[in-house]
C-alpha cells in the first residue's frame, strides 16, 4: 500500500500529493455543523458552500441565517446545491431569502429542454470552504436527519466529517470553482489567486474531485481493494458494487485480507437497500464480513485500508457516484490517523449485527423498529440513489436472461419485481396502447428535437 500510495493513487483518481496537513475527524451532525457554524460565523472574506440537499428546516435556517449574517459585513459567501436533491425539500422562499441578503445561490443541473437526460448527473458534494484557510467535507448534507430529533428519541443520522487545514484546502477550494463554473460565470482569477495555505501539520492528503464520466473514484476503490494486504474496512451507505469491483474484494478476502462491509440496517432508499441485500452472498463466501447497522440511517461513506490509508468522502460504492455525480472524497496516508478510523469503525460495529450464512442461505436479524423514526428516514429524498438502483436491476435481470453467473435466493425478489413491472407494461401495452404509445412518442419527439437542436448549434459554433 505505501509503495504504490505515492504514484499509483495520483494517477489512477487524477489527484496530486498535498504535504502538510491537519485533519481532524468528525462524527456526526452534532460534531460537523457547530465547527460548520463557527467557521461561517468568523469568515472575512469568502465563505463557499456546496451540498446536495440544503434543507428548509430548523438545521437549514440555521446556516441561512449565518450566511446572511456574514453577506451583511461584506463575506463574498456563494452557495451551490442540487436541483434534484433539493427539489421536494427546499421552497423557493428560502432561496429567495439567501439572494435577498446578499447570498450568491446556484442550482446545479435544473431540467432542459435541449438534455433531456440531464437528470442522471447530480451534485452529490457536500464542501464548505472558508477564506482559503480552512475547509469541511465528508457525507453529511444540511438537514435536521444529521441533528436528530432528541425531542422524539430520534438519534443523528450516523455520518463522518473532515475538518482539513493547508494546502489540501487550496485543492477543495479548487473543487468548488470548477463546480460553480458549470452553473455560469467562473469565480473571478483575481478571487482565486494566492490561494496557497501555508503548512499546518504533517499528513499528506489527495483531494479526489470526482466528475461525470471521469471513473478516477471507480479505479481508486478497484485499485484499493486489489492492493489491500491486511485489511480494508469499508462503511457504505447505498452499496451496490460492480460485478468487477465486487471481484476485487472476494478475492482479497480469499487471499487472506480481512475485509469488512458496513451498510445501513434500514436504508432511506429501499430499493438499493435491497439490490445491496441482492449482492451479499458472493461476499459472504469469499469470507467478506457485512455488518448492518441498528440505529437510523448510516450515510457515512469512509475505507482504512492496511492501517495506513483512509478514505472520507461523499462518494458511494455504485455506479451514480463513479460514473455520472460531482463527489469529492480526501484520501489520508497516515497510520495514526487510520488508527482512529478504525477506532471509529469498531466504535460503530459495536451497533451492527453480523450477517451471515446458515445452511447455505444469509441470514439477518428482523429488528423491530420507531414508526416515527422510519418515517423521518423516509424523508429524505435519495433521487440520487436512481440510477445505482436501477443499475442494480438491470444487473439481476440481464445475469438471470443470460445465465452468465448463478443468483443467490436474496435475488428472487428483485427478479420478482421486475417480472412484475415488465408484465404491467405488457398489460397497459395490450389494454391501453395509448398509455404507453403516446408517452414514448412525447420522450422520441423531445429527445429527437433535443440532438437535432444540438447539432445545429454545434454546426453554427463551428
Amino acid at each position: 500500500m505505501n509503495a504504490l500510495a505515492g504514484s499509483g493513487f495520483a494517477r489512477v483518481a487524477d489527484a496530486a500529493l498535498s504535504e502538510g496537513n491537519a485533519i481532524e475527524l468528525l462524527r456526526d451532525g452534532p460534531e460537523n455543523f457547530p465547527r460548520w457554524l463557527d467557521a461561517i460565523a468568523k469568515a472575512e472574506r469568502f465563505v463557499h458552500l456546496e451540498n446536495y440537499i440544503f434543507d428548509d428546516d430548523r438545521t437549514g435556517t440555521a446556516f441561512a441565517d449565518e450566511l446572511i449574517e456574514a453577506a451583511s459585513r461584506g463575506v463574498k459567501c456563494r452557495v451551490l446545491y442540487d436541483w434534484m436533491g433539493c427539489r421536494m425539500r427546499t421552497h423557493p422562499a428560502f432561496w429567495e431569502r439567501l439572494t435577498d441578503g446578499g447570498v450568491e445561490v446556484r442550482c446545479y443541473n435544473p431540467p432542459h429542454f435541449g438534455n433531456p437526460i440531464s437528470w442522471i448527473s447530480r451534485d452529490h458534494r457536500k464542501v464548505l470552504c472558508v477564506d482559503g484557510r480552512i475547509a469541511f467535507t465528508g457525507g453529511l448534507c444540511i438537514g435536521d436527519e444529521w441533528v436528530g430529533f432528541p425531542d422524539k428519541q430520534v438519534p443523528p443520522w450516523r455520518d463522518t466529517g473532515l475538518v482539513v487545514r493547508g494546502p489540501a484546502v487550496a485543492e477543495i477550494d479548487a473543487a468548488f470553482a470548477d463546480s460553480w463554473k458549470t452553473t455560469g460565470p467562473a469565480i473571478p482569477a483575481h478571487e482565486m489567486a494566492g490561494r496557497k495555505p501555508q503548512k499546518a501539520g504533517d499528513l499528506k492528503a489527495w483531494v479526489i474531485a470526482g466528475r461525470p464520466d471521469e471513473m478516477g473514484l471507480y479505479r481508486l476503490a478497484q485499485l484499493v481493494a486489489e492492493i489491500a494486504e491486511k485489511s480494508l474496512w469499508l462503511t457504505d451507505a447505498y452499496f451496490v458494487g460492480t460485478t468487477n469491483y465486487v471481484r476485487a474484494l472476494t478475492g482479497a478476502a480469499e487471499a487472506g485480507v480481512d475485509v469488512r462491509l458496513l451498510v445501513p440496517g434500514s436504508n432511506d432508499w429501499p430499493v438499493v437497500g435491497t439490490l445491496s441485500r441482492a449482492g451479499y452472498r458472493p461476499l459472504l463466501e469469499a469470507g467478506v464480513r457485512v455488518f448492518e447497522w441498528n440505529g437510523p440511517m448510516l450515510h457515512a461513506k469512509t475505507a482504512v485500508a492496511d492501517g495506513c490509508w483512509s478514505r472520507i468522502g461523499s462518494s458511494n460504492s455504485n455506479l451514480a457516484s463513479w460514473t455520472s455525480n460531482r463527489e469529492l472524497d480526501v484520501t489520508i496516508q497516515d497510520s495514526e490517523f487510520a488508527a482512529r478510523m478504525m477506532a471509529m469503525y469498531e466504535e460503530d460495529l459495536e451497533n451492527a449485527t453480523e450477517i451471515v450464512l446458515k445452511a447455505g442461505k444469509v441470514r439477518r436479524p428482523k429488528r423491530s423498529r420507531s414508526t416515527k423514526a422510519v418515517k423521518k428516514r423516509k424523508r429524505y429524498a435519495g433521487r440520487s440513489r436512481l440510477l445505482a438502483g436501477t443499475a442494480g436491476l438491470g444487473a439481476t435481470v440481464g445475469a438471470a436472461l443470460t445465465r452468465h453467473r448463478a443468483l443467490g435466493s436474496a435475488e428472487s425478489a428483485v427478479l420478482a419485481a421486475g417480472g412484475l413491472l415488465v408484465i404491467l407494461l405488457a398489460l397497459a401495452a395490450l389494454l391501453a396502447p395509448r398509455l404507453v404509445a403516446y408517452p414514448l412518442a412525447l420522450i422520441g419527439l423531445w429527445v429527437g428535437s433535443a440532438l437535432i437542436a444540438r447539432a445545429w448549434r454545434t454546426r453554427r459554433r463551428r
